[in-house]
């Protein structure tokens, strides 16, 4: 799904966003504060004829060219809800897409973390008890013997199948702020890609950078370690380079979102805050690495 302009009006925009249907370009129109209404095209093979269409509108949107629009807004403003549904030209908004998780900022991918996360940490008596009440979530058998951390080298259990260890460490949080501050830039990078750029590429993202980046914390710090900030560092990255490369893509990062996390990554760095450092720097490495690739290739 791609950006391809703004329309200043609605009704102008859902008037061109019906034509576009009536072309059999499949898109959707969302409103973006101070810009207009951002016009989005689904398939990357339309996206040429979708822009010389739109430079078209705009330099002549009464033309009887764009009348079947004027069309498709009347005929669905008049639709009940089940015909409407039914018969539609496909014109979408945000709301369309995710339902009544829109008005969270939530796609499906993006709740389902966030609800994993909080019921792991739950169950593990808000992060006091993890390796008793949940101990197959560790990226390896760990046993406590007073004050000392035991587990078998290699990743035996993954090496054994157990390949969800390579993920799961993600979701144990260690106490209420570990949590509260990883979900919340989760729902706002996780929730900004499954917006824009879909669940499969958040999914691949998250599955990819947490695994990388929790055998990374592994071979540096042993395997008592969790929390989703290695993947919240790789989706910051990816989003601030691939909306450096791809602007189109409609993913953007604040210059003060992004010196913060700098901070505060310099900060764990240091030693200030006690963190997994090579998570974050893993994590921070393959976001930019894919970021810069997807960007370069527009996808």
């Amino acid at each position: 799904m791609r950006l391809i302009g703004y329309i200043e009006s609605e009704q102008a925009a859902k008037r061109f966003s019906g034509f576009l249907s009536t072309q059999g370009i499949e898109n959707q129109i969302e409103h973006e504060k101070g810009a207009g209404w951002g016009i989005w095209v689904h398939a990357e093979d339309q996206l040429e004829r979708a822009r010389r269409a739109l430079a078209d509108f705009k330099s002549n949107p009464s033309g009887a060219q764009f009348e079947p629009g004027n069309r498709v807004v009347q005929t669905t403003a008049l639709q009940d809800g089940q015909a409407r549904a039914k018969n539609r030209p496909k014109i979408f908004t945000r709301h369309d897409l995710f339902g009544s998780m829109a008005g969270l900022g939530f796609g499906p991918l993006t709740l389902s973390l966030i609800i994993a996360s909080i019921a792991v940490f739950v169950l593990s008596d808000f992060g006091r008890r993890p390796l008793e009440n949940v101990p197959g979530l560790f990226i390896t058998h760990v046993q406590r013997s007073g004050f000392d951390i035991l587990y078998r080298a290699g990743l035996v259990e993954i090496r054994h199948g157990q390949l969800w260890r390579l993920v799961t460490p993600i979701f144990i949080h260690f106490d209420f702020l570990h949590i509260f501050f990883n979900l919340f830039w989760l729902q706002d990078l996780g929730g900004m890609i499954e917006a824009r750029l879909g669940t499969v590429r958040l999914g691949r993202l998250v599955f990819v950078i947490a695994a990388l980046s929790n055998v990374a914390e592994f071979l540096c710090s042993g395997p008592y370690f969790g929390g989703m900030s290695g993947v919240v560092y790789g989706l910051l990255a990816y989003i601030w380079m691939k909306s450096r490369l791809d602007p189109a893509s409609g993913i953007v990062l604040h210059p003060w979102t992004v010196g913060m996390a700098g901070i505060w990554f310099l900060l764990c760095l240091a030693g200030v805050v006690r963190a997994a450092n090579a998570a974050h720097t893993v994590g921070l490495a393959v976001g930019t690495a894919w970021g810069y690739i997807s960007g370069r290739l527009g996808k």
